[in-house]
C-alpha cells in the first residue's frame, strides 16, 4: 500500500513541477539572464536506398532565402519542375535548406531560368519527408519539362536551431546559407558598451543555441565589410586591436567550427562561402574576429544630445520615397535636375545594397519590384540595372537607357538594414485591440528613474501619428486620436510624461518632435484623454499631374447671377458680395486629374453620416476642403485664392486592368482606388481662382491637395503642383507645372515663398 502511494505522489509532484515550469516560461526570461539551452538538432537517419541530394537556391533573389531550387545529385546541378508541386513540397525544400517552414513557392521560372537537367518532375510530397528525394515523383531525371518551368520558393528568416549543414557531396558549393543561425556584434569594450548604436565588437555566431567567436587567421576586409551591412552600418574601419588582445589573454573565447570567405558583394553572412576551420574549437595562431562599423551620419553616436532631430538623406542624386520606415521607399534618381525611378527589369539585392550604402544604410534586405511601395510620376532614368557591389553611387552602375516598355508599375524599391537604435523599447501602444493599435505611452526620464507614461492628447495630430507608427515598425499612421477612453491603458501609465508635441514627420524617434521637455502643460490630462494612434502597413498616396493644368488652363467672364452657387460655398474672392448681379467675374479655370500612386484607397475620413449635403450644387461634401489653389506675387505674397471640397471623390478612370470601385451617384461610396484618378473638370464650379482683382503680370500658381493632412498618405512632400502664370489682361498662360519635389533643390529656389507641403509647425 505504501509502494503505491509513493508513486502516486511522485506522480503528482512531477505535474506540478510542469506546471510550476508552463507558468513562468509564458514571461520569457529578465534581460541579462543567460539564453536558455535550446534542444539539438539532429540529422536525419535516411535509409541506404535513398538517393543522395544535396539543395540551393539560386536565380534573380532578392533575399538570401528565395529562389530557384537547385538539386546536385550525380555530379551536376539541375532544377526541379514546377507540375504538381505545391506548399508541401515547398515545406520540405526550406526544412532541408534549414528553414523552420516555406512562406510560399512560384512557378514558371520567376527567378531566371535555371540549366542542366531537371531532376524533379510532378513532385508530390506529403511535407513531413525529410529530403525531396523521398517524396514520389517520376523518377529522378524524368521529366517532359523545360526551364522555364522551373520552380522557386520563399522560405521564412527564422531557422532551425542548431542545424548544421553536413556537405555529403564533393561539389564546392557556394552560397548555400544554411548554417548561420544567428550573428551579432557583441561590444567587449566599455566605451562601445555604452554607445548606440552598437559599432564595434566581437562576431559571434550562435551555433546549437550558444555564441562562439570566429577565428581571425583567415579574416579579411571584405568579410567585415558583408558584416557591418548586415547591422545597417556602410562601412568599416580599424580598431585598435592590442586592447582586444589583451582581453583574449583573460577570457578564453569558444570558437565556431567554419571559417568565413566573403567577397565583399553579399548581403548577409549566409551568402558568404563558408569552409570547416578549427574543428577542435581552438585559435591557436589567432583571436577572436573583431570589427569596427561606421554608421551613417543619421545614426552616429553622439552624446547626451541624441541623434539627428529629422532624418535626411546623405547623397543628393539618390533618394528612398513611400517608405513606411527609414530604409525604404521606392529608388528615385536624380537627372538633369528632375528626379525619376529605376525600372525593376534586373533589378537585384546586389544592385538594391548599392542603394542602401549610397543612402548610408547596411546591405539591402530585399529588393521590391513591380511598384510595391507606390509608383512614381516622373521620368523613368534607368533600366536593367548591374551592379558589381563596390560602386559608391546606384548612378555608376553598368545600366540600360532605353525604357521601352517600362512604365511606373515597374518602379523597384529597397528595404535596407538599418542600425538597432533602441527606439522601439521606448514606446508601445497599450489597449487595443490589436497590436496596431492603442493608446500610446512612452519611457520617460522622471525623478532619475524611468517611467511609462501617457501623451498629452493636445494638438496631437496624423503627423504625430505617423512618427509613433514609424518608431514601432508598424507602417503609416491610419488614425490620430484625441480621446482613448475606449483603451484600457496600463493604470500603471495613466499619468502624462510628455506634452507640447509637434512633429515634421520625418523623425525616427517621438522623442526627436519639438515637445514640452521636463516642463509638462496639460489642462485635461492623460488616462482617458491620452493620445492614441492606429497604424496601417500601407496608405494612399494622391499626386496631381501637372501637364493636365497646363494644357486645360484658360480664362473666362461669367456673369454673377451664374454663380450664385459657387459664391455661397465661397468659392469667389470676398469683393465678389459687394457687386451687382449683373456684373461679370475673371475666373482662371482649369482641371485637376488626382492618381492614386499608393499601397492602398484614398478614402475620406469623415464617415458617409458625417458628410454635408449642398442643396444648390445638389451634392455631397465627404471633405470640406480637398484642394486649395493660390496665386503668388514673385517675391512670394499671396494675392488671390480659391479652394475645392470634394465635390464628389471617385474613380474617373483607371489604369489598365484595374476596376473603378467608387462612385458617387445614389449616394454612393467616395474615395479613389489605388491605379485610378478622379477627374474635377475646368468647366465645374469653383474649379477656378477668381482673378477679377488681380493686375496683369507674372504670377506663381500653387494647387495643394488633402492641404490639413486630414488624411494619411504615404508621402506629402508631392502633394503640391507649382506653375509659373503670366497674365497680360486678355490671356492667361500656365507653364514650367511641376509636383512637389519633383525637381533638384537649385530648381525649387526658382520657385520663391512656396511651400513644400511638408509640416513644420501648425
Amino acid at each position: 500500500m505504501s509502494v503505491q502511494t509513493e508513486l502516486w505522489c511522485s506522480v503528482i509532484l512531477l505535474v506540478l513541477i510542469k506546471l510550476v515550469q508552463a507558468q513562468y516560461e509564458l514571461h520569457g526570461y529578465p534581460p541579462g539572464y543567460p539564453d536558455p539551452e535550446q534542444e539539438q538538432y539532429t540529422p536525419p537517419v535516411l535509409d541506404p536506398d535513398t538517393p543522395r541530394i544535396q539543395l540551393r537556391l539560386a536565380g534573380d533573389k532578392r533575399k538570401h532565402n528565395e529562389g530557384r531550387v537547385e538539386v546536385y545529385y550525380k555530379g551536376e546541378w539541375g532544377t526541379v519542375c514546377d507540375d504538381d508541386f505545391n506548399v508541401h513540397a515547398a515545406q520540405v525544400v526550406c526544412r532541408e535548406l534549414g528553414y523552420v517552414e516555406a512562406v510560399s513557392w512560384s512557378p514558371s521560372s520567376k527567378y531566371g531560368k535555371g540549366e542542366g537537367p531537371i531532376w524533379f518532375d510532378n513532385l508530390q510530397c506529403t511535407g513531413t519527408e525529410k529530403t525531396l528525394a523521398m517524396c514520389r515523383s517520376n523518377g529522378i531525371g524524368v521529366s517532359d519539362c523545360k526551364h522555364t518551368e522551373d520552380v522557386g520558393v520563399v522560405c521564412s528568416d527564422r531557422r532551425i536551431p542548431g542545424f548544421k549543414f553536413v556537405n555529403l557531396l564533393p561539389n564546392h558549393v557556394e552560397n548555400l546559407d544554411i548554417r548561420v543561425e544567428d550573428v551579432r556584434i557583441r561590444a567587449i569594450l566599455s566605451t562601445y558598451r555604452k554607445r548606440i548604436p552598437v559599432t564595434e565588437g566581437h562576431v559571434e555566431v550562435k551555433d546549437g543555441g550558444k555564441w562562439k567567436q570566429i577565428c581571425d587567421t583567415e579574416w579579411t576586409q571584405f568579410n567585415s565589410r558583408v558584416i557591418c551591412g548586415m547591422f545597417g552600418f556602410p562601412g568599416e574601419r580599424r580598431y585598435n586591436a592590442r586592447v582586444y588582445k589583451m582581453f583574449a589573454r583573460r577570457r578564453k573565447p569558444t570558437y565556431w567550427d567554419f571559417s568565413v570567405n566573403c567577397t565583399g558583394t553579399e548581403a548577409h553572412l549566409s551568402s558568404c562561402r563558408l569552409g570547416h576551420a578549427n574543428s577542435n574549437g581552438t585559435c591557436s595562431e589567432g583571436l577572436p574576429v573583431v570589427v569596427s562599423c561606421v554608421p551613417g551620419r543619421a545614426f552616429a553616436p553622439t552624446p547626451m544630445t541624441g541623434f539627428r532631430k529629422a532624418f535626411r538623406q546623405e547623397q543628393p542624386l539618390v533618394r528612398l520615397r513611400g517608405g513606411a520606415i527609414v530604409g525604404e521607399g521606392r529608388v528615385e534618381v536624380l537627372k538633369n535636375g528632375e528626379w525619376g525611378t529605376i525600372c525593376d527589369d534586373k533589378w537585384s539585392l546586389l544592385s538594391a545594397t548599392v542603394v542602401c550604402r549610397e543612402l548610408g544604410f547596411g546591405t539591402a534586405k530585399e529588393a521590391l519590384s513591380g511598384g510595391r511601395l507606390g509608383q512614381g510620376m516622373g521620368p523613368v532614368h534607368m533600366n536593367e540595372v548591374q551592379c558589381t557591389g563596390f560602386e559608391k553611387s546606384i548612378t555608376e552602375c553598368s545600366f540600360n537607357a532605353e525604357i521601352l516598355g517600362c512604365s511606373h508599375e515597374e518602379d523597384a524599391a529597397v528595404r535596407c538594414n538599418v542600425p538597432a537604435m533602441g527606439f522601439q523599447q521606448r514606446l508601445r501602444l497599450s489597449g487595443g485591440r490589436n497590436p496596431y493599435e492603442g493608446r500610446v505611452e512612452v519611457l520617460m526620464e522622471r525623478n532619475d528613474s524611468l517611467v511609462w507614461g501617457t501623451v498629452c492628447s493636445e494638438g496631437w495630430g496624423i503627423m504625430e501619428a505617423m512618427v509613433v507608427c514609424r518608431q514601432l515598425g508598424l507602417g503609416f499612421a491610419s488614425n490620430a486620436f484625441q480621446e482613448t477612453w475606449y483603451w484600457p491603458g496600463e493604470v500603471s501609465a495613466d499619468q502624462v510624461v510628455m506634452s507640447g508635441v509637434r512633429c515634421s514627420g520625418t523623425e525616427m524617434s517621438l522623442s526627436h518632435c519639438l515637445h514640452h521637455g521636463q516642463h509638462l502643460s496639460c489642462p485635461r490630462g492623460g488616462g482617458r484623454h491620452a493620445a492614441g494612434v492606429s497604424c496601417s502597413e500601407t496608405a494612399p498616396d494622391l499626386v496631381l499631374n501637372p501637364l493636365i493644368v497646363e494644357q486645360t488652363t484658360y480664362m473666362e467672364d461669367r456673369p454673377m447671377f451664374m454663380l450664385q452657387c459657387a459664391y455661397e460655398e465661397n468659392c469667389l474672392s470676398s469683393t465678389s458680395g459687394q457687386v451687382p448681379a449683373n456684373t461679370y467675374r475673371r475666373l482662371l479655370r482649369f482641371s485637376s486629374q488626382i492618381h492614386n500612386n499608393g499601397q492602398s484607397d484614398f478614402r475620406p475620413k469623415a464617415g458617409r453620416h458625417e458628410w454635408v449635403w449642398h442643396e444648390c450644387h445638389r451634392h455631397y461634401h465627404s471633405m470640406e476642403v480637398f484642394t486649395t489653389y493660390d496665386l503668388f506675387s514673385l517675391n512670394g505674397s499671396k494675392v488671390a485664392e480659391g479652394h475645392k471640397a470634394s465635390f464628389c471623390l471617385e474613380d474617373s478612370e483607371c489604369d489598365e486592368g484595374i476596376e473603378k470601385k467608387y462612385e458617387c451617384a445614389n449616394f454612393g461610396e467616395q474615395g479613389i482606388t489605388v491605379g485610378c484618378w478622379d477627374t474635377y473638370r475646368h468647366d465645374i464650379d469653383c474649379q477656378w481662382i477668381d482673378i477679377t482683382d488681380i493686375k496683369p503680370g507674372d504670377y506663381l500658381f500653387q494647387i495643394v491637395i488633402n492641404p490639413n493632412y486630414e488624411v494619411p498618405e504615404t508621402d506629402y512632400t508631392n502633394n503640391i503642383t507649382k506653375c509659373r502664370c503670366r497674365y497680360d489682361g486678355n490671356r492667361v498662360w500656365m507653364y514650367s507645372c511641376h509636383n512637389g519635389g519633383s525637381l533638384s533643390a537649385e530648381l525649387e529656389q526658382t520657385f520663391p515663398g512656396l511651400l513644400n507641403n511638408q509640416v513644420t509647425h501648425r
